[in-house]
Formats: C-alpha cells, structure tokens, sequence
C-alpha cells in the first residue's frame, strides 16, 4: 500500500518539480528557446491558461507511473503503451501549438456555450469538463492498456466509480488551473516569475493536482486489497 501510495503521489511532485525548475532558471519567452521549442512557447492559450504546462508534467508523469504500476502485463507491453500513450498526450496537448486539442476543444465548447446565452460561470464549467474528459481520456486508457487489466479486481461498478470521481477532480483541476491568471500568478511566461508568484502557482497546481492523485491512491488500494 505504501508503494502505491507514492506512486499515486509522484506525479504530483513532478509537477512541482516542474514548476520549481521554471522558477529557478527564470525560463521564459525572453529566455533563448531552442528551434523545436520556440512556435510553442507562444500564442493565446499559453498566454491565457499558462499553468496547463504543469498539468501537462502531471499527465505525463502518471503515464509513467501507470505503466510501471505492478500488474498482469509484459514489460515490453507496458513500455509500448506507456510510449504511445505519452505521445498521444504530448500530441493532444501541443499540436498545432500549446494547448492542443484540449485546450481548443474547451476554449471553444465554452465560448460557443457562451455565445448562446448560457451564463458566463456555466460557459467556463463546461469548457472545463471538456478539458478534464480528453486529458482524462488518454491517461485512462493508455494506463489501463499499459497494465493490461482486461477484468478490473475492483469489479465493474467499482471501476466505474473510481473513474467518475477521477473525471470530477481533473474538472476541478481544469477550473481551477484555467484561473491562474486571475489568482495573480502573473505574466509568465511573458517574463520569469518572481517568488510570490511562483508561490501562488505551486499553491494553485498543488491544491489541483492533489484530488486526482488521491481518488488514484484509493483506486490503487482497492484493488491491491481485492488481489
């Protein structure tokens, strides 16, 4: 259960790691970017939705954990679907550009929501959950490919339920990491943040990642229990 327990949480760390690393070296778009590096270091949704680079650590790094997670498939299985599954996310999330996919496919589900005359606070949960379903999508089903569990220990209803309550807290995570601009994070990556601001950034990534990263845990004590 132990071991569980951290891998559940080491995506987590990762993602202030992550965060930690941008502070310390001052990265930005001043910063000399290499050539594969810089037409995604610009544009609208890394202006306006910045702390998805984080999420995205996080995305990652639990793609990794899933496929090293103890369970009934091969190494090389797992390295396979761990290596497209962390393609499929990478590709999702900044192909054309930053965002992706994902952050396009919310942006617009929320603005045309919004345009129909629907409230600007049901405009935005919408585009959220837009946001938490795809990213969601992926790192179920590329982890659940990578583990090889075909018939879950926890039962169906069980599974079904850890999954609905994983939706919910990357939703969370999406509206709460998507007012990171509002919270005062500042204008990175326009220039590097300053203390305060990475701060408040490590607060706002943490206090989204960590749900997602318990309803993880529990779903991993379960079904060590039922094995």
């Amino acid at each position: 259960m132990r071991n569980s327990s951290v891998a559940a949480a080491a995506p987590v760390v990762a993602a202030l790691l992550a965060l930690g690393l941008v502070a310390a070296t001052g990265l930005s778009q001043r910063s000399d970017l290499p050539e594969w590096l810089a037409p995604r270091a610009y544009g609208f949704f890394l202006d306006s939705y910045p702390l998805f680079a984080f999420a995205l650590a996080y995305g990652l790094a639990r793609l990794v954990a899933a496929a090293a997670a103890p369970g009934p498939a091969g190494v090389p299985r797992r390295a396979v679907w761990g290596v497209v599954g962390i393609a499929a996310l990478l590709l999702a999330s900044l192909y054309p550009t930053f965002g992706g996919v994902i952050l396009r496919g919310a942006y617009g589900t929320g603005s045309m929501a919004f345009l129909t005359g629907q409230p600007l606070w049901l405009a935005y949960a919408l585009g959220a959950a837009v946001a938490a379903l795809l990213f969601g999508t992926i790192l179920g089903l590329f982890g659940w490919l990578a583990a090889g569990r075909l018939r879950p220990r926890t039962g169906w209803r069980a599974r079904i339920g850890f999954t609905f309550c994983g939706f919910l807290a990357l939703w969370f995570a999406a509206a709460l990491l998507g007012l990171g601009r509002a919270e005062g994070i500042g204008p990175w990556p326009g220039r590097a943040f300053d203390g305060s601001e990475a701060g408040i950034a490590a607060l706002l990534v943490l206090a989204a990642a960590l749900p997602h990263a318990l309803v993880v845990a529990f779903g991993r004590r379960a079904r060590a229990a039922t094995a």
